[in-house]
């Protein structure tokens, strides 16, 4: 604390009227409390009550930034987080310079960055899934002209606080050139990229360094996008229950192909990709580890990201590694998703009074087709080939403003999950659910949202009903109360009403909310990347606030 004191005063000592202080607090507490149906497990009783909470700052003089983000995990970190995450430290620190033109930028220590799609690298934060991959090092991004930016990038990765390091070293270089701003088209928008990422790691008898070397392009015209990329990944040795095999070796690669049409009131987006063998961590010895520490590549779901409970239960995380078992090979996944949305126009036989939104989506994943020896670790995958099937889905929306005041969405959703390869666990799931979601706006800022939701399921969990109520007084103030009851559970201990009451305070920047009630165990997913939380009973306090 005295480092982090020492930062503050020097900072404030060189404030004058050229200055800006930015700055942000963030933290998420529990209380854990054992009731009739949840208890914490044995290994975690003595210290119950936990925060994870942060204070960035960030300090701009002319044309320099200095910021350090002090991150505590007291008494200890939320269930389920990286075990390195203990006590009060600087969790990350930087100083950048940035020219008048903007076509210099010049970092050290910690940063964030990603190349393309983020499939050949990227480092990134996200608190609620525990991820904290900034590189510590340096970053230059250099713009030669305006249609052309080259970064190239030299680090560390974080593995705990600021200065608990990864014990691999990363050399990075990417472009992105846009031929249509230099060609001056008015038209059309289109453009290369290139990647090359190398992670130079020692101590095995091993290829030390490991490449990944991207290509990709984009067109957009009149309503009309695609873009491509190919991502080639050099040879690394398997890794399976934490133990690296340096006999096995495996290269593997990724391709992802994105195309859009989009006009007045319609639009259609096809997302392809297949992967394989194609994760990359910062030390092999974390390949597939459950906290997603040492990522260095992002390789998120592609399927529709919904907002309800019962919807998110059986979610689809990516499959991108190598795994041998005599009943369960897989080498990577092939699959995408198809989403199209229409807008009855007002007026119209459907639209009616206020307009009708339709949207469509469907998504299939299936493992690599090919021929796999579980004894010899070998395989041979085929390039388009669709292998064991790991998820399928077929949901549609319609969106209904009823009248001025009222807004209904009506959600049905049909999935089929097979958990003994999306999880590593057992049994296959078939479910149904539909949504109902209301909301009535009052006079002045005042609404009330009411959810009406259900799941049927032929396994697992069996049958779930859930509700939400929410009322907000003002733009301030807000009570809400939201019950997920596994009615259909085929063991009885296990039916379980997991609810939650709460409150929620709002003003400018700054957002309080207190809760009490039961949490779910199951995977909670941000933008397609799932963290696993396990069941838990206790208050809650959530702060969010910017200055």
């Amino acid at each position: 604390m005295k480092r982090i004191f020492s930062i503050l005063v020097l900072l404030l000592a060189f404030h004058d009227v050229h200055a800006q202080l930015s700055g942000s607090f963030e933290s998420y507490g529990s209380w854990y409390i054992d009731d009739s149906k949840i208890q914490l497990e044995p290994t975690e009783t003595e210290d119950r009550i936990r925060a994870n909470s942060y204070l960035k700052l960030d300090y701009r003089y002319h044309h320099f930034t200095a910021g350090v983000q002090v991150e505590s995990y007291e008494s200890k970190a939320l269930l389920n987080y990286y075990p390195k995450f203990v006590g009060t430290k600087p969790g990350t620190f930087y100083l950048s310079y940035s020219n008048t033109k903007n076509t210099l930028d010049i970092t050290v220590g910690h940063f964030y960055e990603k190349f393309g799609s983020g499939l050949v690298f990227r480092a990134w934060e996200d608190k609620p899934l525990g991820i904290a991959n900034s590189l510590v090092g340096g970053k230059i991004k250099y713009k030669p002209f305006k249609s052309l930016e080259l970064t190239t990038l030299y680090g560390k990765q974080r593995n705990g606080f600021s200065t608990d390091l990864s014990e691999s070293t990363l050399f990075g270089w990417n472009a992105d050139f846009k031929i249509s701003s230099a060609l001056k088209s008015k038209s059309s928008n289109y453009g290369v990229g290139f990647s090359y990422v190398n992670k130079h790691e020692t101590g095995l008898d091993v290829p030390s360094d490991v490449y990944l070397v991207s290509s990709r392009g984009f067109f957009k015209r009149k309503g009309f996008s695609f873009d491509i990329e190919y991502v080639f990944k050099s040879k690394e040795p398997l890794v399976e229950f934490e133990t690296v095999k340096p006999q096995y070796l495996f290269d593997g690669d990724a391709l992802l192909v994105n195309l859009g049409y989009a006009k007045k009131g319609f639009g259609i987006n096809a997302n392809v990709r297949r992967t394989e063998n194609f994760g990359l961590y910062a030390e092999r010895k974390l390949t597939r580890n459950s906290f997603n520490q040492g990522l260095l590549n992002y390789i998120p779901s592609i399927t529709k990201q919904f907002d309800y409970s019962l919807t998110n239960i059986y979610v689809y995380q990516s499959q991108p590694n190598i795994r041998f078992e005599p009943d369960g090979n897989k080498a990577g996944e092939i699959g995408g998703q198809v989403d199209v949305f229409y807008n009855f126009k007002k007026g119209s036989a459907l639209g009616g009074k206020n307009g009708l939104n339709i949207a469509l989506n469907s998504s299939l994943w299936h493992g690599l087709k090919g021929r796999y020896d579980a004894d010899e670790r070998k395989y041979q995958a085929d390039f388009f080939g669709f292998g064991q099937k790991f998820y399928n889905d077929y949901s549609f929306e319609i969106r209904k403003n009823i009248n001025q005041k009222w807004t209904a969405i009506f959600t049905y959703l049909q999935q089929y999950y097979n958990a003994k390869y999306v999880e590593e666990s057992f049994g296959e799931v078939n479910s149904k659910t539909i949504v109902w979601d209301n909301l009535y706006n009052f006079s002045g800022s005042k609404t009330l949202k009411l959810e009406l939701q259900h799941q049927w399921a032929d396994a697992s969990f069996k049958n779930w009903a859930a509700g939400l109520v929410e009322y907000n007084f003002n733009s301030n103030w807000s009570v809400f109360n939201n019950n997920l009851y596994n009615y259909g559970n085929s063991e009885t201990s296990k039916k379980i009403n997991y609810y939650t009451l709460g409150t929620s305070y709002s003003k400018n920047a700054t957002r309080i909310q207190l809760s009490y009630g039961r949490q779910r165990g199951g995977l909670v997913c941000i933008g397609g990347v799932c963290r696993f939380v396990p069941e838990s009973s206790g208050l809650n306090v959530n702060i969010n606030c910017a200055f």
